[in-house]
Formats: structure tokens, sequence, C-alpha cells
């Protein structure tokens, strides 16, 4: 793990949540949030003026029941955006994948009884996490279903899981659209994920002057990183 580094003057940030401000667990409903972390990020927010949101895959609705606190959220990989925190939702108009294809992903549960399908706003989420097996015939069934539309729908890797997921909105877009707008613009940006589904978010911050960081290779696990976000917070209160 390399040191670990000092967010730039004027940063904004953007922060995955599953495996990276929290430990990834066996299911998303079994995730377990720290108990200071909600309030930690409401005052960080404040600090840099509001410019901190939590860009994840999870739809906003879940990450409201997380983290319940007054902060910019972007849910379901950027289809769902909150830039104020008291303000409306909104996102681009998007797909969602036909009936049918969630019916024939159900079909292959039968063969493995411990994976399972997570829905989501406009696509849903393949895990075999408890069932390694399944990853080989998951992918192949769920690449074939995308191939009926490729226009419309794409199929994200992600940790121990594959998700059918609509095009047109990524992490990248919502930073993109996030920094855009007060109070995000005009500041640097910093983007911290773990997963593949983070990199469009990395790589829309670093085209912007700013930082793309992967969790792993950088603090190594969320505790490491809570605490670096924890000393940032400290050094704001002490300004």
């Amino acid at each position: 793990m390399q040191a670990l580094p000092t967010a730039p003057e004027h940063a904004a940030l953007f922060l995955d949540f599953d495996g990276t401000l929290v430990e990834i667990a066996e299911r998303p409903d079994a995730v377990v949030v720290p108990a200071e972390l909600p309030r930690m990020l409401e005052r960080l927010a404040n600090q840099l003026d509001g410019a901190l949101a939590i860009v994840s895959g999870r739809p906003l609705a879940e990450l409201d029941h997380l983290l319940p606190v007054a902060i910019a959220k972007a849910g379901s990989h950027g289809a769902e955006l909150r830039p104020l925190p008291d303000g409306g939702t909104e996102g681009p108009a998007l797909p969602s994948p036909p009936a049918a294809w969630r019916a024939r992903a159900d079909l292959l549960l039968q063969s493995f009884p411990n994976a399972f399908i997570e829905d989501k706003t406009h696509g849903f989420v393949l895990h075999f996490r408890q069932a390694p097996e399944a990853g080989p015939a998951a992918r192949a069934l769920l690449e074939s279903l995308v191939a009926e539309a490729p226009d419309s729908f794409a199929l994200l890797p992600a940790r121990m899981a594959w998700e059918v997921t609509p095009r047109g909105a990524n992490k990248g877009t919502a930073v993109a659209s996030l920094m855009a707008r007060h109070p995000f613009a005009g500041r640097v940006p910093v983007f911290v994920g773990d997963d593949v589904t983070d990199e469009a978010g990395m790589a829309v911050a670093r085209a912007a002057g700013g930082l793309g960081l992967r969790l792993q290779d950088v603090f190594g696990t969320p505790d490491v990183f809570r605490g670096w976000l924890a000393t940032l917070e400290a050094r704001g209160a002490a300004a």
C-alpha cells in the first residue's frame, strides 16, 4: 500500500459506499454502517461547503436509509442524482430490462440456490459470493440477455456479481454532472472507489485534474479509509 495521500485544497469528494466506506457484506442488506460514519460525513461535507457526494450503485432510497444525513448522493450508478440534500431527485430517462430477463435469471438460481438477485431501479444484480461456482453460468446468461438489446443495456462486472444496467448513466456521468454545478464546480475532484463500476468516476475525476483513487491500492481497507476521512474532518474542525 502506498503512502496515504493528502487531499488537495478546495477538494470535492466523491465516495463509493459498499467496499469503500463500509466493508462488503455477504448480502447487501447485511452491510454494517459504523455508528459514527454518517455524522462524520455530514460534518466533513459542511466543511467542504457541501462538496461531498456519495456515488453508489445502490438506489437512493437505500442510501438514505443507511446514511440518514444531509449530504449529496448519487444512486443507481448515476441514474438517480440529488445534488442538494434538500433538493429533488433528477436523472436521465432510462429503460428497465424486460421482465422476461429477470425471469430467466430466476431460473438460473434454481441450479445455484446460494446465489441471489438484487433488484435495482433500472436493472438487477446477480450475486454469487455465496456460490462462486455460479459465476461463469451467470455471466454467460446475462451476456446473452444484454446481447438482445446491446444499445440499451450493458453488463457490469462487480465483486462476485454481475449487474444488468441501462446505458446512459454511470458513476462518471454522475461526477461530471455534479462538477458542473454548485457547490462542486471549481473544486478539485477526488473519487475513491474499490470496484470496476467505480472506474468511470475515477476517470472523470482524473480528466478534470483531480484524483481517482482505488481503495485497495491507496488505503487497503475501508477502516483505514474511514480513518483518513476522520483525519480530514478533524483538520478542518481545527482550522
